[in-house]
């Protein structure tokens, strides 16, 4: 039953891969607590004070905060599916509560190391080692790759699954398909629309029908691009500013904090991040809030 729930994760939910083994390995660790301490239970006739027996060894254990949620979670989600599939009525994990997180502020880059970034004069040069990229067609697609999630602010995984076909040139939007299949629509500026033109243009040329079920952003070879090219991508483009964490999702994360800090609403900034609920988003008002303590520190007089 557990590798059915692990395949309703990834092929109907559609949760990453990372996430999928984490829950993997806290429901084997579940597992292997009912078999030492009560050997008679199985894990679908587990009790309400068995999981609260783990989450107090666990506490004990001094597991993070942020793991012990997750493995609650996972627990939870197991239950709720084997409650569709008629197998238990209650959910015996759903009153079990966990320390609350320590509340974090998202990382980001700053909008002027982006705009360097992105726009310098020497961005392009095939032999100039001094240019950020190459002038060559996978370095003009690395430049997009950075552009998009920047633009955008969509996932890694939302990148790497884009199609031709989310593209509409006429109306200048996008549609991106996020978690659980969920769409969503994105405006498009008239210079990310040109770069797209040109970089279709030039995979035209290069692939003619080698390519990958028409993806846009893609290998060499002219298959689909994979998550670990984009990471890389990122933290060679951005080993030179100073910051935290350098990752696609701090890209995700700048996308959201700059427009939250030129006076978008929380409620667009949902819709354009594609966050489930308004408590996902409320995180960037905070560091809205960090730029006012700032400015104030710098301007009142008796600050």
């Amino acid at each position: 039953m557990v590798n059915e729930f692990l395949n309703y994760l990834k092929f109907e939910k559609r949760y990453s891969e990372k996430t999928i083994l984490a829950y993997k390995i806290d429901i084997q660790q579940f597992v292997s607590f009912l078999f030492n301490e009560f050997s008679e239970t199985t894990l679908e006739k587990a009790t309400y004070n068995q999981i609260r027996s783990w989450v107090v060894q666990l506490s004990l254990q001094e597991t993070q905060a942020s793991s012990l949620k997750r493995k609650v979670s996972a627990l939870k989600s197991f239950f709720k599916f084997i409650i569709k599939k008629g197998i238990i009525d209650n959910n015996p994990a759903d009153k079990i509560t966990t320390p609350k997180l320590k509340e974090r502020l998202p990382k980001y880059f700053e909008q002027k190391n982006i705009n360097n970034l992105l726009n310098e004069t020497n961005i392009f040069g095939e032999n100039d080692s001094n240019a950020t990229f190459k002038d060559t067609p996978e370095g003009k697609q690395d430049k997009l790759i950075i552009e998009m999630l920047y633009q955008t602010g969509m996932r890694r995984q939302e990148l790497i699954d884009l199609k031709w076909e989310a593209i509409d040139f006429s109306l200048k939007q996008l549609k991106i398909t996020g978690k659980g299949n969920k769409q969503r629509l994105m405006p498009c500026s008239e210079k990310l629309l040109h770069l797209l033109e040109e970089h279709k243009a030039t995979q035209n040329q290069r692939f003619e029908i080698k390519k990958d079920k028409n993806y846009i952003f893609l290998t060499n070879n002219g298959q689909q691009l994979y998550p670990n090219y984009v990471y890389r991508l990122i933290k060679e483009k951005f080993r030179n500013v100073v910051a935290e964490k350098k990752s696609p999702h701090v890209l995700r994360h700048s996308f959201a904090t700059h427009i939250s800090n030129n006076g978008a609403k929380l409620s667009d900034i949902k819709e354009l991040m594609g966050h489930a609920s308004l408590a996902s988003t409320q995180v960037y008002t905070h560091n809205t809030i960090e730029q006012l303590k700032e400015v104030y520190k710098k301007a009142h007089p008796k600050a």
